[in-house]
């Protein structure tokens, strides 16, 4: 064999392997795979961070084509849920975000989920407590009784509501159910357009009972039963990215955690309420308790 048929053997069999690679990988239409992301939101939501942080970054990341939001949370507080909910809101007119339900994504943890492109439930998951509670405790005959006598001076009769060691009048809890109310018709709401629902259907289950993840496919809430993986699944469906790479997003750590360890910014928020002397949290939420 001549030089000539050499180079010609060779050439061929570069542009074969070539082909063959960029067919594996589909590159026009994946590009090289791209990126699912996973993004864990555990626990009662107190508030927006780390989740919208973590949640922008991947929102400008062309490189990751879909996200699962993997939802194992009783609830939280109203404004930071609501913020959740309107960021995957957002989200999902520029990418696919699937939800996974785990052992419980109910009131706030549902509300975060509704506007996903997809929702994805164990059939064991708890989920719904579509509700609003505020709660505060009284203590004004433990003070009368100890002798501890509360002066307070205010701009305006409303001023203290709820506050511990008077009891409430007629008024104010009008004032507080009025709130409530306002709060749940927004919840109702979300999961009526999240959801594609009637808002009178959503009423007639919306009075804080739960279900099982399989009730709630019945109802309409969930899309779709199954883990994790499975939520994965749909998200490389929606994406078209079958060969796309998994991987756990977690938040940018900060100098104290990266000294000290993951709970150290915690530590050093939670001191500085005490000395501002922010010792108690009465707060408005969407929590199954």
């Amino acid at each position: 064999m001549n030089g000539k048929k050499v180079a010609a053997v060779i050439l061929a069999v570069f542009f074969l392997s070539v082909i063959s690679l960029l067919a594996a990988l589909k590159v026009s239409n994946l590009s090289f795979g791209g990126k699912i992301a996973i993004v864990k939101v555990e626990g009662v939501i107190k508030s927006t961070e780390p989740y919208i942080n973590i949640l922008d970054r991947l929102e400008k990341d062309k490189s990751v084509k879909a996200i699962v939001l993997r939802v194992n949370s009783p609830g939280g507080v109203v404004g930071a849920c609501q913020e959740i909910h309107d960021k995957v809101a957002e989200i999902t007119k520029k990418k696919p975000v699937v939800v996974s339900m785990g052992s419980i994504a109910a009131s706030g943890g549902l509300y975060i989920s509704v506007p996903a492109t997809k929702i994805v439930a164990d059939p064991g998951t708890i989920t719904g407590s579509i509700g609003v509670i505020l709660q505060s405790y009284n203590l004004k005959k433990l003070a009368d009784k100890v002798g501890i006598r509360v002066i307070t001076v205010k701009s305006g009769k409303y001023k203290d509501l709820l506050n511990p060691f008077r009891n409430p009048t007629r008024g104010e809890l009008k004032i507080l159910q009025q709130l409530i109310n306002d709060s749940y018709n927004q919840f109702v709401k979300a999961v009526a357009e999240g959801r594609h629902l009637p808002i009178e259907k959503v009423k007639k289950f919306a009075d804080g009972r739960v279900f099982s993840g399989e009730r709630a496919k019945k109802l309409g809430i969930v899309d779709e039963l199954g883990g994790l993986e499975k939520a994965v699944e749909v998200a490389k469906k929606l994406s078209r990215s079958p060969h796309a790479k998994v991987f756990v997003a977690t938040p940018k750590e900060t100098l104290l955690q990266k000294l000290f360890g993951e709970k150290s910014q915690s530590i050093v928020n939670t001191a500085a309420k005490l000395l501002k002397g922010e010792t108690t949290e009465t707060e408005l939420m969407y929590l199954f308790q």
